[in-house]
């Protein structure tokens, strides 16, 4: 009888979670599974991923849940805290969007 050994799929550098061997992030599978969507539509949203490395990035969030959202929300926050050219280069544009964002967070 062979011996299975266990296998990673999710890797942290470059001060981010990547799925091995792809450029896709764990953040990336995360928000999908959060929003809902099955695994198998996962898959097929990112021609990289195999239902294995799906199933196998979910399995790692579940197992580090608090970290991962931790680490999601700093992400969240220091996106939020960056420049937004946007709202000075055409302000009306900017705020539409932020009113669309708005928006669809309330509707969740």
């Amino acid at each position: 009888m062979s011996v299975v050994t266990t296998k990673s799929y999710v890797k942290f550098e470059n001060k981010g979670y990547w799925l091995i061997d792809t450029r896709i992030s764990l953040d990336s599978v995360v928000y999908a599974f959060k929003e809902g969507l099955l695994p198998e539509s996962i898959a097929q949203s990112y021609p990289l991923l195999d239902l294995e490395k799906v199933y196998g990035a979910i399995a790692f969030y579940l197992a580090n849940r608090a970290d991962i959202d931790a680490y999601l929300s700093s992400e969240e926050q220091a996106f939020n805290a960056m420049p937004q050219p946007l709202a000075s280069d055409a302000p009306s544009l900017y705020k539409k969007l932020v009113a669309a964002k708005t928006s669809l967070q309330q509707g969740q």
